[in-house]
């Protein structure tokens, strides 16, 4: 069921473009919702919850910011598209490779620490369901814009789509892993605060209070707060 989720998401996503045609305004609305929700979780139910696991704090905070620095790395090469912004410039015949590998990867990090079990599991799940939607729609939009095929944009889409359940598929199956949950799960608290705050800062342009953000990323602290 989780695997599903994760999938309907990219879904909606691709659907929204395709049928909606949101604007540039809409998507930031979205993305700003997104980013709030997304750090909630993390500070409210991931992070008191991967101390609670283990005793040795230090090795989680560390394993944190190698989340963070892992995400930066990441974003090197994906151009921000994990926060909503792809600033590439990519021929019409050229797949974008190194879009597509980077966004894998950070897609199949997210999918190893979920399970079909237990409330911790519930939080991250909608976290990054939440944030896919968002994604979905800033990534087709610019492979449409880009003016590939839509073979290669339907191909990418499911790609991205299931690398998040293949994650968690990995994480189930090689029980190796199993033993290191709460380190797992550390990292993709890093990966979450990278992303999370960005998308936070750049909702606001030129340091001016906007309302309607301001009202977004409410919704989203909100309802972390009283629905997980």
């Amino acid at each position: 069921m989780s695997s599903l989720i994760l999938i309907i998401s990219v879904l909606i996503g691709a659907l929204i473009v395709l049928y909606l045609k949101p604007n540039t305004k809409f998507v930031r609305l979205l993305l700003a919702f997104s980013g709030a929700y997304l750090l909630s979780v993390t500070i409210l139910h991931l992070i008191p919850e991967v101390y609670i696991e283990t005793s040795d704090s230090k090795k989680i905070g560390i394993l944190i910011i190698l989340g963070i620095l892992i995400q930066s790395i990441l974003e090197s090469f994906s151009k921000g598209a994990e926060h909503g912004h792809v600033h590439i410039h990519s021929e019409k015949n050229q797949f974008p490779w190194l879009l597509f590998v980077s966004l894998s990867i950070h897609a199949f990090t997210e999918g190893l620490p979920i399970h079909d079990h237990g409330d911790h599991q519930h939080n991250l799940l909608w976290a990054i369901f939440i944030h896919k939607i968002p994604i979905a729609i800033v990534l087709t939009t610019f492979l449409i814009k880009a003016k590939y095929d839509k073979k290669t944009v339907a191909l990418f889409l499911v790609f991205f789509a299931l690398m998040s359940p293949l994650g968690m598929y990995v994480s189930e199956k090689v029980t190796f892993l199993h033993k290191y949950h709460a380190e797992i799960i550390a990292v993709t608290i890093g990966i979450f605060l990278h992303i999370s705050t960005i998308i936070l800062f750049e909702s606001s342009e030129n340091h001016k209070f906007n309302f309607q953000k301001f009202t977004a990323i409410l919704l989203g602290i909100l309802l972390t707060v009283f629905t997980l």
